[in-house]
């Protein structure tokens, strides 16, 4: 991969970047000195221990009790870090409040509450009084406090309630369906549920009232239920978010191990329900505080990702408030009234950092959107991008369409580490197409099936060291069988990630696309499982498969292939009865491309849908290659997706 360079950082800004003032500090502290930054990645995951010492004391990492030492057991899954630390995520994220004062440190601009800001020390004290109130209703540690919020600052704020407590946060975004709710929450039996029943998106107002009180009955673990009011609309018996808000108590958030469960993220299988990840208060601390070096990331910045509430963006968006950094919430459509809103919000915040899925930055493309010709994005410093790959056009549109003095930094990683493989590098030149380097501390590599490394070619992306934000383990997986089957039954003792990647001799990096049957759509992911929960729960439907045919340089397109019972016709009528299913059980998001009626779903001997052989026919596989028919239970079901993907290819 060499790619034509677009932007290379001038002296002056990379010798400013938090990149180089680590690099100096390890020259000072540890007389550590490296040769180029490969050499320095070389040492990150060979060195582990010395490595993530590191981060701890550059970054002042807050304890309340020291560690006996860095690494116990390196195994993966089941490492030990730091072990003998107690620390809190919240006392964290809050530890310069009082320093910062009235500095700003959210801005929220909702289509549903308007434009506001909170301060550090407002949000400080209200974090401290809603724990206050949380612990007055008996929420203690341990137990599960879960939310169905937009991206606002009462999601925050109760997030850092809860988790001040040592208590296990849960965030589901109120545009997703009730059912691919109730199968996340229901599993960790949540004890207080936060919730708004209405809101407002691309200018007009959704009650989902009926929606969130059938949640509420499949949830029988819940003792308490706090509202965000929307126009007055307080449910009879639930308590009002805003009588939380305003004690004044102090802040005491309570000391829990480095690998007490922090929060509980998910990331969708192809079987079964959600995977519930459980990440420890530590590990999402230091990887939170190592990935800031990658964004560049300072206490005078003014940060923004474009996230929804349901995306691990919305997590990731609190390393730049963790380094004292602005953060600028959107809650809104990105389309309304046009493309350009969000470029506006940029540019009227005065914003450095401006992050979105790569999904937006397509769609802005395709719309003809001139941010540059049209605003003022003098402050606009950095770019990131993420969620899908990132195509050569786009670069080039974001420095002929946006900022030609501008670096972009993709990133790549996911909900299962809450963090980034590959990533940006602020002394880095950018090219078109590609990420510029593997993240420190992540043993990142491309394997061929045998499990051998390549460079130069496109493999299986899986690391081969643990990482402190890797998963505890997933609850309610006893055994811990879930966990190793989702990402170790590939490669023993090593990660498999579930992406394609290609690493070049200098580091640098191409994401492809999803390598597993995992839904990608527009940067959020959804597992196949729950797609067929909702489409095979209509009587007329026998069996179903999907695939998402998300491939970097293709656009994305994600055909559903339906078995209806005898005598049922795929109609008008048959598919709206489909997409309707789709839309209110899992998420209008996910919504087919295609619908398409077949009379088997392939499957091999022990019943297993054949997803990702029928996905990689369609992006161009060899029939006769990409599977053995000689373990299918139905061996000429396949020729139909044959001929499917002829008719494509015509």
């Amino acid at each position: 991969m060499t790619n034509k360079v677009l932007w290379t950082p001038d002296p002056e800004r990379a010798e400013a970047s938090t990149m180089a003032q680590f690099m100096r500090w390890l020259a000072a502290e540890r007389g550590l000195h490296f040769d180029d930054y490969n050499d320095m990645w070389r040492w990150s995951v060979a060195d582990l221990e010395a490595f993530w010492d590191a981060i701890w004391h550059f970054f002042a990492m807050r304890s309340f009790t020291p560690h006996e030492r860095v690494l116990g057991a390196r195994t993966m899954p089941g490492a030990e870090w730091f072990p003998g630390a107690t620390v809190n995520y919240a006392d964290q994220m809050l530890a310069g409040a009082d320093a910062r004062g009235d500095r700003e440190a959210v801005i929220v601009q909702s289509e549903t509450f308007g434009r506001h800001e909170l301060s550090w020390s407002g949000l400080r004290d209200q974090v401290a009084s809603v724990a206050a109130r949380f612990r007055a209703l008996g929420v203690t540690k341990g137990d599960r406090v879960v939310a169905i919020l937009p991206n606002t600052e009462t999601a925050l704020i109760g997030c850092l309630a809860a988790t001040s407590l040592g208590a296990i946060w849960s965030l589901c975004a109120p545009d997703m369906g009730h059912v691919a709710i109730i199968d996340r929450f229901h599993q960790i039996e949540p004890k207080l549920v936060i919730a708004q029943n209405r809101y407002v998106h691309a200018g007009k107002m959704t009650d989902r009232s009926s929606v969130i009180a059938e949640i509420l009955d499949n949830l029988p673990t819940v003792e308490n239920v706090v509202q965000v009011t929307v126009k007055d609309d307080l449910v009879a018996g639930r308590i009002d978010w805003n009588d939380l808000l305003n004690d004044t108590v102090a802040f005491e958030p309570v000391p829990v191990a480095f690998d007490h469960p922090l929060w509980i993220v998910y990331s969708s299988g192809t079987t079964g329900n959600p995977k519930p990840i459980v990440h420890g208060h530590g590990g999402i601390i230091l990887e939170a505080a190592k990935q800031s070096l990658h964004q560049d990331l300072s206490d005078s910045d003014r940060f923004c990702w474009l996230t929804s509430s349901g995306w691990i963006m919305w997590n990731a968006q609190w390393a730049a408030l963790g380094q004292g950094a602005t953060v600028a919430m959107f809650d809104g459509a990105p389309h309304f009234p046009d493309m350009g809103v969000v470029w506006r919000f940029v540019a009227e915040e005065r914003l450095n950092y401006f992050g979105a899925g790569a999904a937006f930055f397509a769609g802005c493309l395709k719309a003809g959107v001139t941010p540059g010709a049209d605003l003022d994005l003098g402050s606009l410093r950095s770019l990131g991008s993420t969620g899908s790959p990132l195509s050569a056009d786009a670069y080039d549109w974001i420095y002929s369409q946006v900022k030609s003095d501008v670096w972009l930094a993709p990133i790549s990683g996911g909900t299962d580490l809450a963090g980034a493989f590959v990533a940006g590098h602020p002394m880095m030149p950018v090219r078109a197409g590609e990420m510029q380097c593997r993240s420190l501390g992540n043993a990142v590599r491309a394997f061929d099936e045998d499990g051998k490394e390549l460079i130069g070619a496109v493999g299986e992306l899986v690391c081969t060291e643990p990482l402190p934000s890797m998963p505890l383990f997933f609850w309610g997986d006893t055994d811990g069988s879930r966990l190793h089957d989702s990402y170790f039954d590939t490669y023993p003792g090593v990660w498999r990630h579930g992406d394609w990647i290609e690493i070049a001799e200098d580091g640098s990096s191409v994401i492809y696309g999803r390598s597993d049957a995992t839904i990608n759509r527009k940067g959020l992911r959804m597992g196949s499982a729950e797609i067929y929960q909702a489409v095979e729960g209509l009587s007329e439907v026998l069996d179903s498969l999907v695939v998402d045919l998300e491939f970097l340089g293709r656009e994305s397109f994600m055909p559903l292939f339906v078995v209806l019972q005898d005598g049922q016709v795929l109609d008008d009528a048959m598919k709206d009865r489909i997409n309707d299913a789709i839309r209110n059980g899992v998420s209008p998001r996910f919504l087919p491309n295609e619908i398409i009626q077949i009379k088997e779903v392939p499957r091999t001997m022990s019943g297993k849908k054949l997803e990702v052989p029928v996905k990689k026919l369609l992006l161009g596989g060899d029939p006769d290659k990409v599977v053995n028919r000689d373990s299918m239970i139905n061996p000429d079901s396949f020729d139909r997706f044959i001929a499917y993907a002829k008719a494509r290819e015509a």
